[in-house]
């Protein structure tokens, strides 16, 4: 189900999210429950007025660093958003416990690639997750960060690992097939790489970013 994601993340408004999806994008991700820098980040009230505004069969994904299950869990009630993706270093035993409350929402987790041990994390990680996303960080960032970083790992992750992978970190239309063509993951997702210099999102980028997905992930 997790196959061909391609996302834009960081989604502020309605109109963020309509234009988004009308340049090509099927996954939508908002970022909600924010503990590091995240510039577009979003009210539960505002994601929840995003999610209902959606067009069935677009996915829309909770972002979020929260390490609360409970929490976690009631803003996803709140919401109504399809998928989960915990950005944050939620141990095994909280993801075993956040399956018990889905109901039937999907569990993305991210692995931050940032040596070579990002490999060990994910195969540790893989079976209790629908998919896992490959992120850069920094001190201060989770995510959004604008940096890629070593494919040659992620492609090993993508080789060693049971489930579906959708690889981030600093993904832009200009370098997106090539991250594609190395990695091979199921999905792509990006953010900064998406935007004007002020921060919002670019429709033009988003289409490109869109087409190299569509045209490599489905072939």
């Amino acid at each position: 189900m997790l196959n061909s994601v391609i996302k834009a993340c960081g989604i502020q408004s309605i109109s963020e999210a309509e234009a988004a999806i009308e340049a090509g994008v099927n996954t939508i991700g908002l970022l909600m429950g924010i503990t590091h820098v995240a510039e577009d980040k979003i009210t539960v009230e505002r994601g929840k007025l995003i999610v209902q505004a959606v067009p069935e069969g677009i996915r829309t994904v909770m972002v979020t660093h929260l390490l609360d299950v409970e929490e976690i869990a009631s803003i996803a009630e709140f919401t109504g958003v399809s998928a989960i993706q915990i950005h944050d270093d939620l141990p095994v035993e909280g993801l075993l416990e956040l399956r018990k409350r889905l109901r039937g929402r999907e569990l993305i987790k991210a692995v931050h690639v940032m040596s070579e041990t990002a490999v060990v994390d994910a195969k540790a990680l893989a079976d209790y997750a629908d998919a896992l996303i490959l992120d850069s960080r920094t001190k201060d960032r989770l995510g959004g960060t604008g940096l890629t970083h070593d494919w040659n790992v992620s492609r090993r992750i993508v080789e060693s690992v049971g489930v579906p992978v959708i690889l981030a970190g600093g993904l832009n239309p200009e370098n997106v097939e090539s991250a594609i063509k190395l990695v091979k993951p199921a999905g792509i997702d990006a953010n900064s790489g998406l935007e004007h210099l002020d921060g919002s999102k670019s429709s033009k980028k988003i289409r490109q970013f869109a087409v190299a997905g569509h045209a490599l992930l489905e072939s």
